[in-house]
């Protein structure tokens, strides 16, 4: 198929429903590591399309959702900083800190400006030189290249104004992690844009050490069915291996290119995942070599982070433990106006994105 339409077409939809239902003779459950995933399963309502005995778990695909309290701390201390200018992507601005968010920052009188690419940020600390411009690093192996890129053309240009507070993360350690805290699964629907960028080879441990499926998706609901019929196939053969689904978008090695500046610029280290808590080797930190961009490097942080709310089951959704609508909080006090936990602020949150599709 060459175009959307075509995977969205009812027939082949229906097609592919019925060749799911046809197959399925035992139990199965599957997650899906990938905010995209969960909102296009839910609007495109492709649970209603599965028999019972296939269920669909939400995992930490999340980026705002599974970054620290701790992150947002330290992000809105800076933004409250004389001469500072905090230049992020739209989705932060309403996470919930200990105390405030950037959105309550920027009431106050900090300079927080809405951008969509880091690039933009690098162009802002070029017209301010006597302000500092803060990017806040957040995402996967999706938005990490991008930020690689702009510290290095803010090296080129020897803009020493402009600084990155990095939580980037990485998608494989904090998949295992969710296998070794023991939730029960038959396979994984991979990251789709993640796979873009990285390759599906990084996925290729869990079939072999774990004996779990693993499909590459798009994200199209032809896509998503598609690739829960290859998930099926594997358990009932006993096969698992890492398959693509997704193959107008993803080779087993990546983009070279992306994954080349991504490792120039960044290494390897331990971090923090809501839910799941440290995870070894599962972040991103500015090398040595830049550190004259790191945001960590230039400034001294005194966070005091307090408890969340602790009805809040965001950690638990992340885990695949629960779901929204398990949650005490979820469309009475926690909704899209008063986001209590960062599953219902960002448009990729399992509490986001089943508030809109399930309102009731």
């Amino acid at each position: 198929m060459k175009y959307i339409d075509e995977y969205r077409n009812p027939e082949i939809i229906k097609k592919l429903a019925e060749a799911i239902k046809k197959i399925s003779s035992a139990s199965y459950t599957f997650m899906e590591v990938c905010g995209g995933h969960t909102a296009a399963i839910q609007r495109f309502g492709i649970p209603a399309l599965l028999p019972e005995n296939i269920r669909l778990l939400s995992g930490p695909g999340c980026p705002v959702c599974v970054t620290s309290t701790d992150f947002i701390d330290k992000i809105t201390k800076l933004s409250l900083e004389p001469g500072t200018i905090i230049a992020t992507f739209g989705d932060l601005i309403r996470v919930p800190g200990s105390e405030l968010s950037l959105d309550k920052c920027r009431s106050e009188g900090a300079d927080i400006r809405i951008i969509f690419s880091p690039l933009e940020a690098v162009s802002i600390a070029s017209v301010n030189p006597s302000r500092k411009v803060i990017f806040p690093g957040i995402g996967f192996e999706t938005t990490a290249p991008g930020t690689a890129v702009a510290i290095k053309k803010a090296k080129e240009k020897g803009l020493r104004n402009f600084k990155v507070l990095s939580a980037h993360k990485i998608m494989p350690p904090a998949m295992e992690a969710i296998i070794r805290d023991g939730t029960r699964l038959n396979g994984f629907i991979c990251p789709g844009h993640v796979s873009t960028i990285a390759g599906s080879k990084i996925f290729n441990f869990i079939p072999e050490k774990y004996g779990l499926g693993c499909v590459v998706s798009g994200f199209e609901p032809a896509d998503i069915l598609q690739s829960i019929l290859m998930l099926v196939k594997q358990v009932n053969n006993n096969l698992p291996a890492v398959e693509i689904e997704y193959r107008r978008a993803v080779k087993p090695d990546g983009n070279e290119t992306a994954l080349r500046n991504m490792q120039e610029v960044f290494e390897i280290c331990d971090s923090w995942w809501r839910g799941l808590g440290i995870i070894p080797a599962s972040g991103l930190r500015i090398r040595k070599e830049y550190r004259d961009f790191d945001a960590e490097e230039a400034f001294t942080f005194e966070t005091s982070s307090t408890d969340e709310n602790p009805l809040c089951i965001c950690g638990n959704i992340l885990r695949g433990l629960a779901t929204p609508s398990e949650c005490p909080l979820f469309g009475k006090v926690c909704n899209n106006d008063n986001p209590v936990g960062a599953c219902m602020v960002s448009a990729e949150g399992s509490c986001n994105i089943h508030l809109k599709y399930h309102p009731s």
